[in-house]
């Protein structure tokens, strides 16, 4: 029985801790307000004790930063920290896509293909939260056929670090900055052709996530943000 409950308590340990990391990683959770962990316990019905080890793990992972004791937020994006931010994402997914590219299949295709047309839809619904939920669905769903634990784990790390500010910035541009690349990434699956895949996946970064980015950094007032 004991060894039972052990089981329970680190399997709830898990789900708080894929729930939060979730919650960051597409958005939900808003870079600069504070968490503190009896909020979070009582939105997901659980005791202080998941809540707190979980926090802890994502200020681990780069995802929060400590305010105190109790409290913890998400990290205000600088200018500096994008530009590394974005280097890392064109570094590890370029290699990631071209090591994918000979195991997509057409099912995997088509799979791929689902998820932008979802992500068009909510964009046309102003999901923010949704589409940013999407658009790592999209790539992570390009590059696991390819990626072992190591690079997915990196390639997540870099995302948690991203997510929250993209919806942030995201919500604060017309559509006219949100350029998608994903149809030119599939484009070059059909080819084969691990050179223009690549080259599809630095465009969707530089001049879609990038660009978003660097605009909101420089054009949009600190105290607007």
């Amino acid at each position: 029985m004991a060894s039972e409950g052990g089981k329970a308590e680190k399997s709830l340990k898990q789900q708080v801790y894929r729930t939060l990391r979730a919650r960051v990683m597409s958005g939900a959770v808003a870079p600069g307000l504070p968490i503190t962990i009896n909020g979070v316990a009582e939105d997901l019905g659980v005791s202080a004790m998941p809540v707190r080890e979980a926090l802890h793990r994502l200020v681990a992972d780069g995802a929060l930063e400590y305010l105190d004791n109790r409290r913890v937020r998400v990290p205000e994006m600088t200018l500096s920290k994008f530009e590394e931010i974005i280097a890392a994402r064109i570094a590890l997914e370029t290699l990631a896509a071209t090591r994918a590219l000979p195991h997509i299949d057409e099912a995997r295709l088509e799979r791929l293909q689902i998820i932008d047309a979802e992500i068009d839809t909510a964009y046309r619904s102003d999901d923010l939260l949704r589409s940013t939920e999407l658009n790592f669905l999209f790539h992570r769903t390009l590059y696991e056929p390819g990626a072992g634990g190591v690079l997915l784990d990196l390639m997540e790390s870099i995302w948690l670090r991203l997510g929250p500010f993209m919806r942030l910035a995201t919500a604060k541009l017309e559509d006219s900055y949100r350029i998608d690349r994903h149809a030119e990434a599939m484009e070059a699956i059909r080819k084969a052709d691990p050179n223009a895949l690549s080259a599809a996946i630095e465009a969707d970064i530089q001049d879609g996530v990038g660009h978003l980015g660097r605009h909101f950094l420089r054009e949009v007032p600190s105290a607007a943000r």
